[in-house]
């Protein structure tokens, strides 16, 4: 029933692109591939956004600031993270052996609630996925981070520019994204950005109260 309801959706609205596989986890580096796909292939946007359905996004506040960055080429865009690597725990729902990745750290990379990438990066990766030979990794976000690093040492400057107004980890006030978000959160933040053109954040509390006025 849901799938006859997207696919009835993305008939009438064009704004879903359907892809033939199974949505479940190992599987959403694929999601990111399809973005940077339709991206450079369908359309001929300047950048390109990866977000997450739980996540709620100010879309004007991330073209102003991109805009005002000023960076057309080589752009990774978000909340970024030079200073992890793989979890070596079996145990973790992110456990990397050394057979997928041998080093102590991975490249820089941007957290999956919201990050923007400039259309030569998504050009990139989608010329390699072609040509057979872009590196598929099952952490979608860290993917597009070896993706972008693979595409600096080819030769394209890389402009990595991080935002702490991308929540990672639930909601602050003055958001640009707020990640972790429950449909009627996603609804009441709407509400008061019309309505108070503030960016902020909607408790369970908060609501209630609005529903019950």
């Amino acid at each position: 029933m849901v799938n006859e309801e997207l696919w009835n959706e993305a008939h009438t609205y064009g704004d879903i692109q359907v892809l033939p596989f199974v949505d479940y986890y190992s599987l959403i580096t694929w999601k990111t591939l399809a973005i940077c796909i339709y991206g450079t292939s369908a359309l001929s946007a300047k950048y390109l956004m990866k977000t997450d359905d739980d996540a709620f996004v100010r879309v004007d506040e991330i073209q102003s600031t991109v805009k005002q960055l000023n960076v057309s080429h080589g752009l990774l865009y978000g909340r970024i993270n030079s200073d992890s690597g793989p979890h070596r725990n079996p145990e973790s729902k992110w456990y990397i052996s050394e057979e997928e990745w041998p080093e102590e750290k991975y490249p820089p990379w941007a957290h999956g609630p919201g990050y923007v990438v400039s259309q030569d990066i998504a050009r990139a990766i989608n010329n390699w996925y072609r040509a057979s030979r872009l590196k598929m990794f099952k952490l979608e976000d860290v993917a597009m981070g070896i993706w972008v690093n693979d595409v600096k040492k080819d030769g394209l400057p890389v402009k990595y520019e991080t935002d702490k107004r991308i929540n990672i980890d639930g909601c602050n006030d003055g958001y640009v994204v707020a990640h972790y978000q429950e449909p009627r959160h996603l609804l009441c933040m709407w509400e008061k950005l019309l309505t108070t053109q503030q960016a902020e954040c909607c408790s369970t509390k908060y609501w209630r109260r609005n529903l019950n006025a």
